[in-house]
């Protein structure tokens, strides 16, 4: 039985929409009498008819027709097989399920998306927003493919690429006694009411291991849903608390907003990621993500941001 490849299949795609052997050749970059030779091996591989030839061009049988339909199908599939591959040698291409922390995601990403889409158009991005320990949950379940995140993430399984450090601020209400202040020791926290996320995100050890640390006190009976939620609540007058030096940039100077973020000396920051599986077996491209994440850090937070 005469095998059907898939040079014939590309072949007969190409002059079912053509529909001229002449067009079709140029086309495909081959002379006329080898398309005719190939059509011909695929008719007698599939044992019927497909094209109807006539002096002004072609016409498909009942048979071609339905043969272009699924030469369409398998091509398609052809294509999307080789986008899987293509990862695995480096290239961005495809698409990549990518979750990342409403901390930080939506103050870093926007700006390497650009960077991404003019680097690397195929790559499609699926972006998913949520606290950390789901974030770490769902990579684990194979709902992400990699995920942007504070550190450290406790699971031996995983792979982490450092990508920056960045600097927390204290966040106080402009009535408040060190609103003016150049700068704030730790000392000068003491006895003061600290608000924060919730468990779910690192933020909130950080800034209990600080209440302990100065002798603060950490309002439990308020909880952040959101940094937004809690800048509002410290312009309220209802604690102090921790904000990333990216939304202050963002959020904070950019705004003229309701609460005055201060350098703690000596300071805190937190440390960005990216973490994928161990197993994933698509290394090289994620090392190739997190090159771009942290070249958009250097050369567009360079200020705000130290590189690992």
């Amino acid at each position: 039985m005469t095998q059907i490849t898939l040079r014939q299949i590309r072949y007969f795609a190409v002059l079912a929409k053509a529909l001229q052997f002449r067009r079709a050749a140029e086309q495909l970059g081959i002379s006329q009498p080898s398309l005719s030779l190939q059509i011909d091996a695929f008719e007698t591989a599939l044992g019927t008819q497909l094209v109807e030839r006539r002096r002004n061009g072609l016409i498909l049988t009942m048979a071609g027709r339905a043969a272009a339909l699924r030469a369409d199908q398998i091509l398609g599939q052809v294509d999307a097989l080789e986008q899987v591959a293509r990862p695995t040698e480096g290239a961005l291409s495809g698409t990549l399920r990518l979750g990342t922390s409403p901390t930080l995601g939506p103050y870093l990403l926007p700006r390497a998306l650009r960077h991404l889409h003019q680097l690397h158009p195929e790559l499609k991005l699926v972006i998913r927003d949520a606290a950390p320990k789901e974030l770490t949950e769902d990579l684990m379940a194979g709902r992400h493919d990699l995920i942007l995140t504070e550190l450290p993430v406790a699971r031996a399984e995983t792979h982490v690429v450092d990508l920056f450090r960045e600097p927390l601020l204290l966040a106080v209400s402009h009535s408040h006694p060190l609103a003016q202040a150049e700068m704030v020791r730790h000392a000068d926290l003491v006895a003061e009411s600290m608000i924060s996320l919730s468990a779910d995100f690192l933020l909130h050890r950080q800034i209990l291991d600080l209440c302990e640390t100065v002798g603060a006190t950490l309002r439990d009976e308020f909880e952040g849903t959101s940094l937004d939620a809690l800048r509002q609540m410290v312009s309220l007058e209802m604690g102090v608390t921790l904000l990333p030096a990216l939304y202050v940039d963002s959020e904070v100077n950019r705004t003229g907003s309701d609460v005055a973020a201060l350098v703690l000396r000596p300071p805190l920051y937190r440390q960005i990621g990216l973490v994928w599986r161990s197993t994933s077996g698509q290394p090289r491209a994620f090392q190739t993500l997190a090159g771009i994440i942290r070249e958009v850090a250097r050369s567009e937070f360079g200020a705000l941001v130290s590189l690992s």
